[in-house]
């Protein structure tokens, strides 16, 4: 198979998806008539879970069944969506066929999703203290009831810095490596990490496969992300760029995570804040290290610097895909047509 055709398809499909998801996000109309894809996968990583994952079982029989699991989670719906994409191949015009996959694959990205929800923090942290945190309790899973205004400000921002890589970068990311369904083999893999891939006496054997995966497939997406953080930093007055490579080359590989750690310490650098630290789950505090050097004691303002450097991040994004569209395609155009 000729790669370029292939690359080509893929990035112009990308860019529809992220176009689509910029502009319109997934309806909530839609959500509630269909459900969402994330829901779809959830599910069946549900089902897995309590059909496989027994407490009579052996460490080693669990996370043999976990592997299983997690194969079954990244395989199927990766291959349901090749075989509507091929359907949608054969009955459709070629320009028809990369929009409508454009268009349905956006529902993979959470670039709308993730900065309203932030927003919806920095909106309520004018109101109060109590508001903020109710805000918050939606996007992270520390206890909101411990926080102050400048924790829950905190984690606001390293909440959209994590989730800028894995769910912006890495399913636009593996949208270019491998089309529509190479996106949906990435939001799997995401999704079973997010709900087994946890280390709790139930899932610290049975997840393990899910987490190892998901690291994996978020390691190149994780360093992209802080490197669209910095170049959006470079084009924005006020920002540091070079306090956040700094950052990034400290900071990154002390976090608790081996990605998450990267598009956090870019945020701290270019804003000039610190974050991470410790945070306190069901009542158990972790101690954590600080990313950057700059104050904790954040404010509503360096939120609403940090959505931003967000939008501007998705915008050199935006910018590079762009760049690539038009290059893989005068490259498959020339290939077609040596002179």
């Amino acid at each position: 198979m000729n790669i370029l055709p292939f690359l080509a398809r893929n990035v112009a499909t990308t860019c529809v998806a992220a176009a689509c998801d910029a502009i319109a996000g997934y309806p909530q109309w839609l959500v509630r008539r269909i459900g969402h894809p994330v829901m779809w996968t959830g599910w069946l990583t549900d089902v897995l879970d309590r059909r496989m994952n027994h407490d009579t079982d052996c460490d080693r029989s669990r996370q043999r069944k976990g592997f299983f699991a997690a194969f079954v989670i990244a395989t199927v719906p990766c291959g349901c969506v090749a075989l509507l994409q091929g359907a949608a191949s054969r009955r459709l015009a070629p320009p028809f066929a990369l929009l409508a996959g454009g268009i349905a694959a956006s529902s993979l990205s959470a670039q709308r999703s993730l900065w309203e929800h932030v927003h919806a923090v920095s909106t309520a942290a004018r109101d109060g203290l109590p508001q903020a945190r109710d805000a918050v309790s939606h996007i992270v899973g520390r206890d909101p009831a411990q926080l102050d205004e400048a924790g829950v400000i905190r984690a606001a921002m390293e909440t959209l810095a994590e989730n800028f890589s894995d769910g912006v970068v890495a399913p636009l990311l593996w949208m270019v490596i491998g089309g529509p369904a190479g996106a949906a083999f990435y939001k799997s893999v995401n999704t079973a990490d997010s709900m087994i891939g946890h280390r709790t006496p139930r899932h610290d054997r049975f997840g393990h496969a899910a987490a190892r995966l998901d690291d994996l497939v978020n390691l190149p997406a994780s360093r992209l992300s802080a490197l669209w953080i910095i170049l959006a930093a470079v084009t924005m007055p006020g920002m540091d760029a070079r306090g956040a490579w700094r950052i990034v080359r400290r900071d990154a590989r002390r976090h608790r995570s081996p990605n998450a750690g990267w598009p956090e310490a870019a945020m701290a650098g270019a804003l000039g804040v610190r974050l991470s630290g410790p945070r306190s789950y069901h009542g158990v505090v972790s101690h954590e290290p600080w990313v950057g050097d700059g104050s904790a004691r954040v404010t509503p303002r360096d939120l609403e610097r940090a959505l931003a450097l967000y939008r501007r991040a998705c915008m050199v994004q935006g910018v590079v895909l762009i760049t690539l569209a038009l290059m893989t395609r005068r490259a498959w155009r020339k290939g077609k047509n040596p002179s």
